[in-house]
């Protein structure tokens, strides 16, 4: 066994010095003090990359298919009545949407950009007691009511109860509404007064839509829009001002969720309208993206990329500001990681090895050159 133990002792490649043999030296303990303070440098160096998340990013192509996209947007209009102000969509598909109004508020603002008192959903003047019936007469205390069409009924008991019914009916026949003030309806709902009670207002609109993931736009229409002979026309109810300016503020416009490090180009972009009336186009490049964090939280977003256009409406555009978006076939995945711990330990490893190393090499250097230097001083004294 001892014979075991005296190989294995012969391995030894640290063989220990005695202490009688030490020499210390001033030089060696700088060396020691600068080392220790290189070595601590670079470990919290080490710790701090290690602790540190690092983003992997990968360009895909996108093969998902039937998703929706999500856009959150927050524009404000400082010369465009809420009242007269709409939100259209329409994707390559052909499905379509006009004047959409779920998700979405509308805030009326002042000249200052002050938000006026929001009221209620629906119409807000008085009603008038007793409505006008569809033979002509006011209704009755025995009477069911039955309003008007104003010759746009499809049938005999076709009814018209309120203003919006009469504007579809009216739609429908493909015909303008040109005085509402002529519309019983419309009286006694106080759509009109409404909208000259805005006079000299903007709007703020803001919310989300959920679409289908494929090219399209959404814009924003100076009066409700309709569809009419499969072309898009503005019906302004001949409330509508001379010539719409439609400068515009995009507080806030994005597709989908947000993740670190996201950046939306047209976030606090603000247009003003010269003399001329026209359309706004924003032409924007989506890019699918996938953000996972370093818990494996995955977040479904989009980046964008955008380019700008404003066309006259001498050229026969309808007044508005338009996003049309297209969808990029390559998808960019983040993806947060940190620096493994085997890595960081070999790291810090090299760290204490080569510092070691150096401040050996380096107090050797000084401790010989010291003692040659006080050699031949001594032999230069005796001759």
């Amino acid at each position: 066994m001892n014979r075991v133990f005296n190989k294995l002792r012969n391995l030894d490649a640290y063989p220990k010095i005695n202490e009688d043999f030490y020499s210390r030296t001033f030089a060696g303990g700088v060396v020691t003090v600068v080392s220790a303070a290189v070595m601590l440098f670079l470990f919290l160096s080490e710790l701090r990359l290690y602790l540190y998340t690092v983003t992997e990013s990968k360009l895909l192509v996108d093969t998902s298919r039937g998703e929706t996209l999500h856009i959150n947007f927050d524009v404000t209009f400082p010369a465009v009545r809420c009242s007269m102000l709409s939100l259209d969509t329409r994707d390559i598909s052909g499905e379509q949407h006009f004047d959409i109004r779920h998700n979405i508020t509308k805030k009326r603002i002042d000249a200052n950009g002050n938000v006026v008192e929001v009221k209620k959903e629906g119409l807000g003047a008085p009603k008038i007691e007793r409505p006008l019936q569809k033979h002509g007469g006011r209704l009755g205390h025995d009477e069911k009511y039955c309003g008007s069409c104003f010759g746009a009924e499809e049938s005999d008991d076709h009814c018209c109860n309120s203003c919006e019914e009469v504007r579809e009916a009216y739609k429908k026949r493909g015909w303008g509404l040109t005085n509402s003030d002529l519309i019983d309806q419309c009286k006694r709902e106080g759509y009109v007064q409404k909208v000259k009670d805005e006079e000299g207002e903007g709007c703020n609109i803001h919310g989300s839509l959920e679409l289908s993931k494929v090219a399209g736009n959404f814009h924003f229409a100076t009066g409700k829009s309709f569809l009419h002979s499969a072309i898009f026309l503005a019906d302004l109810l001949a409330l509508q001002d001379s010539h719409f300016n439609i400068s515009h503020t995009v507080n806030k416009l994005s597709f989908g969720d947000r993740y670190p490090g996201l950046v939306n180009p047209l976030d606090g972009v603000k247009w003003v309208q010269g003399p001329t009336p026209g359309i706004y186009q924003y032409f924007i490049k989506v890019v699918p993206t996938i953000y996972t964090d370093i818990r494996g939280h995955v977040t479904n977003s989009n980046q964008y990329s955008v380019t700008e256009h404003f066309m006259s409406s001498e050229q026969g555009t309808i007044p508005g500001v338009f996003f049309v978006y297209d969808i990029s076939p390559i998808k960019v995945t983040f993806k947060e990681e940190h620096i493994s711990f085997l890595h960081f330990l070999t790291n810090i490893c090299a760290i204490i090895g080569g510092i070691f190393t150096i401040a050996g090499i380096v107090d050797a250097s000084i401790y010989y050159g010291q003692k040659t230097i006080k050699r031949k001083m001594e032999i230069g004294k005796y001759r």
